[in-house]
């Protein structure tokens, strides 16, 4: 079993090999700047409290990259966060340093706790086959206590995924991004899509540079997502939601609560 985790990281690795959470990271600020979480974070906030059976207090955050749903969700949890990326989580110890930080991959990682609780985000887009996500899944009701919950977003279910293509950007302190993202499916994969990432970088000092990354998702129906976080043992619950001024095919949210044991109802 040892043997097939250390395998399973590797791919892992090889499939996140993108230059943005690593090398890049400095400017991953300007590419989603951290104003922007604020309405997200209050949703999931609101999503936690009103789902949990109990008072939620703690909270996993299982791939929480620069720590920006953080910044907004540890004024109500006490939060811990696991990123797989070193410096992903060199960004979240600077902007929330009274937060925990792990090292992790969220499809194997076993913190020997619980917590009322559990997100998964953005980077349960990079589970892109059904042995991973359930991983995942299960990773996350390990690590829930009982009358908890946890809550998966991916950005697209098979359902709303549209090839497509979309820009933005930012600039402070003198500093610049703007990026081109290209959403397609690449043949014969049904359940996983492609997004190839173009970032124009601007320095201080008026350099400009561009780079490419492309990133490998993975993209299954709500039926699938349901079925996996019930399998894991969580009670399963789908909250689609409109994303956004401009509305299109909106989002997904998928909650997963623990029931309280019966010494605990």
């Amino acid at each position: 079993m040892g043997g097939m985790q250390v395998e399973r990281s590797k791919e892992m690795d090889s499939g996140l090999n993108l230059r943005l959470y690593r090398d890049l990271a400095e400017w991953y600020p300007l590419l989603t700047p951290v104003e922007d979480y604020a309405e997200e974070a209050d949703l999931y906030r609101r999503l936690f409290i009103s789902n949990c059976p109990r008072p939620p207090r703690t909270l996993l955050d299982l791939g929480s990259g620069p720590g920006h749903n953080a910044a907004y969700l540890k004024r109500s949890f006490a939060c811990t966060l696991l990123d797989l990326e070193p410096a992903m989580l060199e960004l979240s110890r600077r902007l929330n340093p009274e937060c925990s930080h792990v090292q992790g991959d969220m499809r194997s990682i076993r913190l020997g706790r619980t917590f009322d609780c559990v997100l998964l985000h953005d980077a349960v887009n990079y589970m892109r086959n059904r042995c991973d996500l359930a991983s995942a899944v299960s990773t996350a009701f390990i690590h829930t206590a009982p009358g908890g919950a946890a809550l998966f977003q991916p950005d697209f279910v098979a359902e709303t995924f549209e090839p497509g293509t979309e820009t933005g950007g930012s600039e402070k302190d003198g500093r610049a991004l703007r990026y081109l993202e290209w959403r397609w499916v690449p043949e014969p994969r049904e359940e996983e899509y492609v997004a190839d990432m173009a970032y124009v970088l601007r320095d201080r000092d008026g350099t400009v540079e561009v780079f490419h990354d492309r990133h490998s998702l993975g993209l299954f129906p709500r039926a699938a997502w349901l079925e996996m976080i019930r399998d894991a043992g969580f009670e399963p619950v789908h909250v689609p939601f409109a994303h956004g001024p401009e509305g299109g095919p909106g989002q997904d949210i998928f909650l997963g609560i623990r029931p309280l044991s019966s010494e605990e109802e």
